[in-house]
Formats: structure tokens, C-alpha cells, sequence
């Protein structure tokens, strides 16, 4: 093994503490080519498809890269901004309010980096320039609420991949998930209400979060089961009585039965029951992206009206509001407690207006 060198290296540099925040990725175009390339990688990952390689193999590059990519280019042309990618702007903005959040918090100096999962900008290049910051210290902070090997542990595969090829290893602490942190509970709670001020309050609010297959929960994946932990605080929070929300998983492709119910069969089922009004939440996303602004925002809301429905609204994902922020600010606070630069008190902040 090669280890990469840092130029013009200083013993006596100053050591700030490093974060890297952590999110999915995105095409760096809403290309075909570029989407394909972007799901080649996502689609290789062994922990998103578990399965006999060699076969996956076969699928992946002798049908799905030669059919998904021009469909998903279409996708990602209606969400594009004149910034780029949702997701991608966002994430670089919660990374600039999370420094600032930091700077103001902590004891001594901090740097951040944001690193994509897939995609551009990449964990090792972020971690490259964590490096090149001389810190020692390192906190990963990926933006996936509730844990899952095909997310959060993938994640953990690629920062250590990288920290594999540095000469001289940081401290690590790994968050690995925050499903139920009273601060991001009382977020997502007074973000519904914000929603529900100014478009009146639904028959029905559906929890919709991204799938993974069935088996992967039978086998010890926990995410399931703290998917269903956020959205019972959140419905607790907001004082609900059972019958007006429920779960849903979205996203599911092949032939493999997926985590249910599903998203899509739930609303259509609402719609032709008579239910006039719903709004759907999507809790496990931390920036709005493809999947909640196209397929929560606009595909599914013709899935309820067509069925039947009349009103259906999409409650934003928390993206880089106030109360996210601190909440994430927060969270990395008390993890880095112990560590020099976090020196001194910490105190959870709560959304404002939050019970």
C-alpha cells in the first residue's frame, strides 16, 4: 500500500478539530451520461445490493445501466436548479451553517467538509482537505437520521477506505444515526406545524421514508424499527390520534419484496377510501433531492388525485432551517465532548415554539 503524503507538511502546525458531514450524492449533471456513471457506483456498492457478485454484475451492467439512466436523466432535469443539484446546494449550505454553528460553540478551531457517498464531492477529497487542515481529531457526521447498513454503514466503508491510505491516523468518532434526538424530533414537529399554519391540517399525515429490502431487516438491519421510532415521536409531538398518520416506505425497484407498506399503493388506497387530504413527511432525508421533490412532490401526488384524493401537500425536508442546524450543531457538540476544542458546557438548544 501507497500512503499519500500532505505538501509541504509542518510538525509544529496548529491542529484543529475535523468534521465531515456526509450525504448520499447526486450526478454532478442531469445527464445520462453523467447518471450513469454516478449509479454505477452507487448500484456496485455491496451493502446497497447484497447478492452473489458475479450475477449482480451481469444485471446491473448488461440491463439496468443500459435502460435506468436515460429515465433517471429525465427525473433529474425537472429538479435541477440553476445552482446545480438540490441536494448538493443544500448540503454545501447546512455545511457552511454547521462552521458558523461551530466557530461560536466550541473552545478551540474547527474545520468542515462535506463528502458525498457517490458522486462529487467524494469523502476522500473531503477528507483530503481535512488532512491538508492538519486535524487530528476527526467526527463523521452522516446525514442519515436512521441507520442502515446500505447508508450509514456504507458510509463508514468509505472513510475508512480512505483513512487506510494516511500516514498519520486522527482520532475517529462516527455518528451513526439520531433517529430519536429530542432536538431533531421537536424539528421535524415544528416544521409540520409551520406547514399546517399556512395550508390548513390534512384528514391524514403519512411518514414516508426510503426502502430497503425485507430480507435485510430480517437479517439485524435496524432501520425499520427506528423509522417507525421517529415517526411515533413526531405523531406524539403533534398530538395525533393513531388513525390519522401512518408509515410508508418508498423507492423500491426489482422483483424483492421491500420493507412495507408501500408508499405509492398507500396513497392510491387513500384516495379510492375516500380520503380527501393528506400531506406526506419524509423524515429519513436531511436535504431535499430527487427522491422527495420528484417522486414524494410531484409522482406520487398524481398517484392520491387520481385515485380519488383532492388536497395533498409535501412537507419540505428540514434542509438548512435554524432549528436543523442547531440541532446538528448539537448533536456534534456532545459527541466531541472530551476532545480539547470542546472544552466547556454543553446545552441542547430546541426548536423554537417546539412543546
Amino acid at each position: 500500500m501507497s500512503f499519500q503524503n500532505v505538501i509541504g507538511f509542518s510538525h509544529d502546525s496548529a491542529h484543529p478539530l475535523g468534521v465531515l458531514l456526509i450525504n448520499l450524492g447526486t450526478p454532478d449533471a442531469p445527464t445520462t451520461t453523467a447518471v450513469r456513471r454516478y449509479l454505477t457506483e452507487f448500484l456496485a456498492d455491496p451493502r446497497v445490493i447484497e447478492g452473489p457478485r458475479f450475477i449482480w454484475w451481469l444485471v446491473l451492467h448488461g440491463f439496468i445501466l443500459r435502460v435506468r439512466p436515460a429515465r433517471s436523466a429525465k427525473a433529474y432535469q425537472a429538479v435541477w436548479t440553476e445552482h446545480g443539484s438540490p441536494l448538493l446546494t443544500i448540503s454545501q449550505r447546512q455545511a457552511v451553517a454547521l462552521q458558523q454553528r461551530l466557530e461560536a460553540r466550541l473552545t478551540g478551531s474547527v474545520h468542515v467538509e462535506l463528502g458525498m457517498r457517490y458522486g462529487n464531492p467524494s469523502i476522500s477529497s473531503a477528507l483530503h482537505k481535512l488532512r491538508d487542515a492538519s486535524i487530528r481529531r476527526l467526527l463523521i457526521l452522516p446525514l442519515y437520521p436512521q441507520y442502515s447498513g446500505t447508508t450509514t454503514g456504507s458510509t463508514f466503508d468509505a472513510v475508512t477506505r480512505a483513512l487506510a491510505t494516511w500516514r498519520w491516523l486522527p482520532e475517529v468518532r462516527f455518528i451513526n444515526q439520531y433517529h430519536d434526538e429530542p432536538a431533531y424530533i421537536a424539528a421535524l414537529v415544528e416544521s409540520v406545524r409551520a406547514y399546517w399554519a399556512e395550508h390548513g391540517e390534512p384528514q391524514r399525515l403519512l411518514f414516508s421514508f426510503h426502502g430497503i429490502p425485507k430480507d435485510y431487516f430480517l437479517n439485524g438491519d435496524p432501520y425499520h424499527c427506528q423509522c417507525h421510532k421517529t415517526a411515533r415521536l413526531v405523531s406524539e409531538g403533534l398530538g395525533l390520534p393513531r388513525e390519522r398518520w401512518q408509515l410508508s416506505f418508498q423507492s423500491r425497484v426489482g422483483n424483492k419484496e421491500w420493507l412495507k407498506p408501500y408508499t405509492d399503493e398507500t396513497l392510491r388506497s387513500w384516495g379510492a377510501a375516500g380520503i380527501e387530504s393528506t400531506h406526506v413527511l419524509c423524515p429519513g432525508f436531511a436535504a431535499d433531492c430527487l427522491e422527495t421533490i420528484e417522486e414524494i412532490g410531484e409522482e406520487n401526488r398524481q398517484y392520491f388525485l387520481k385515485a380519488g384524493g383532492k388536497t395533498y401537500g409535501y412537507i419540505p425536508c428540514l434542509n438548512d432551517e435554524k432549528a436543523h442546524m442547531e440541532m446538528l450543531a448539537d448533536l456534534v457538540h456532545r459527541h466531541s465532548l472530551g476532545w480539547p476544542e470542546s472544552a466547556g458546557q454543553w446545552e441542547p438548544v430546541v426548536a423554537e415554539g417546539a412543546a
